[in-house]
């Protein structure tokens, strides 16, 4: 088996309007952060799609096991100060 001869990969980003939030556009190859925004935007961004770019290098990035979903995403149902019944409401509160 050869050398591994491709560029890092990075993770690109779009923030599609101003104050709305990142979403994941897809990966590029690119040797440093210059060459990944640029090839971000050329790859994303062709028809002025996006406002903002991020680009982040995919060893950077820390993902869950699926596996684990159960232990990370466990219901909340046994911890009743989550939920609005435990709170009792003050007499002649109105908005809250």
């Amino acid at each position: 088996m050869g050398k591994d001869t491709q560029l890092n990969i990075w993770e690109v980003f779009i923030q599609s309007k101003s104050g709305l939030p990142y979403i994941h556009a897809g990966s590029i190859h690119a040797s440093d952060e210059k060459m990944a925004m640029q090839n971000a935007r050329d790859t994303y961004t062709r028809r002025g799609e996006g406002t903002s770019i991020w680009v982040v290098p995919s060893s950077c990035i820390t993902a869950s096991n699926p596996g684990d979903s159960e232990m990370l995403f466990d219901p909340s149902n046994d911890k009743i100060y989550r939920h609005p019944t435990f709170y009792v409401m003050p007499e002649g509160a109105t908005n809250i």
